[in-house]
């Protein structure tokens, strides 16, 4: 195996994301070896990640067959199109969700790349900004062939898996995969660190869901961005993540609940990121005080 693939448990491999200021992030890949070739748990964003993906297949000597994607954002679905390309006949699981993100969000989101692009001076930046709109053009290659409607436990690629259909939790509908065979939660980003990413959440519908994971009989959760947890790194997570909430709702310094989140964060994350995860905290309880906004994610 590959020198970037950390084996999580037999036939389950980790190809880390990336999250780096100043840049775009991949989110984590989770690799299942299955009976008919490989099972992808979330693609990224750039081609230099996927193509760890695809690196992975060749050492491992099999096909990919499947692609599971826990949700709609740039970071985790982006890779499709290049993994089809390698195996047109891969078969791309996901929630029905990303129909919406395409004319809402993600057009929106296209529609400010195009205006940034000619006031941006730096050719670097250009490229980047350059890279997402082709991203979004990519259309129909980043779409699922198998639309997930329910909870259910499917056969795919000849491995039993269980995939859960949340609703307004992370997005409107999101994925996370539990393999009653070694255990293992692909959580998707309702796990991220180093802070919860809420842009296009519902943080009582993310809650609920943190909370049924909790009665899962997992081992180990591999979150959307982040090193792997224990059940009780996860316990801890969820703590941070229920305070995090209850301080953003109550009169508390914006201050205070960052420091909260840090304080209850250290032991999960590198003590280095501590300044990055202060600038993303910094914008995300904002994010959580803006009632109207969280009206309309949670949809009422």
């Amino acid at each position: 195996m590959l020198l970037f693939a950390l084996i999580i448990a037999t036939g389950v491999r980790l190809i880390p994301g990336t999250m780096t200021p100043g840049t775009q992030p991949d989110g984590n890949t989770v690799v299942f070896d299955a009976p008919q070739g490989l099972i992808i748990v979330d693609t990224g964003r750039h081609p230099s990640h996927t193509q760890k993906i695809l690196d992975d297949a060749k050492a491992a000597g099999k096909p990919i067959k499947a692609i599971i994607n826990s949700h709609w954002h740039l970071d985790h679905i982006g890779g499709n199109k290049l993994i089809r390309t390698a195996y047109p006949g891969v078969r791309i699981y996901a929630s029905g969700a990303i129909n919406e993100a395409r004319k809402g969000f993600l057009a929106n989101y296209r529609k400010q790349l195009e205006e940034i692009i000619p006031q941006t001076k730096d050719p670097e930046e250009q490229n980047a900004y350059r890279a997402e709109l082709a991203l979004i053009d990519s259309g129909d290659l980043l779409m699922p062939n198998e639309v997930v409607k329910k909870t259910e436990t499917k056969s795919i690629a000849g491995r039993k898996l269980e995939l859960h259909l949340d609703h307004n939790a992370v997005t409107a509908a999101d994925i996370w995969v539990f393999d009653p065979k070694t255990h293992v939660v692909a959580a998707g980003d309702l796990v991220t660190l180093p802070a919860p990413f809420l842009d296009t959440a519902c943080p009582a519908g993310w809650r609920m869901e943190l909370d049924r994971i909790a009665k899962t009989d997992f081992d180990t959760l591999i979150p959307g961005h982040g090193e792997p947890m224990n059940r009780t790194q996860f316990a801890n997570y969820r703590s941070a993540f229920d305070q995090l909430l209850t301080c953003a709702n109550s009169d508390a310094t914006k201050a205070s609940c960052i420091d909260e989140w840090v304080s209850m964060t250290r032991t999960l994350q590198p003590e280095a990121d501590e300044k990055f995860t202060r600038g993303m905290m910094n914008y995300y309880v904002d994010v959580l005080r803006d009632k109207p906004r969280m009206t309309k994610a949670c949809g009422s």
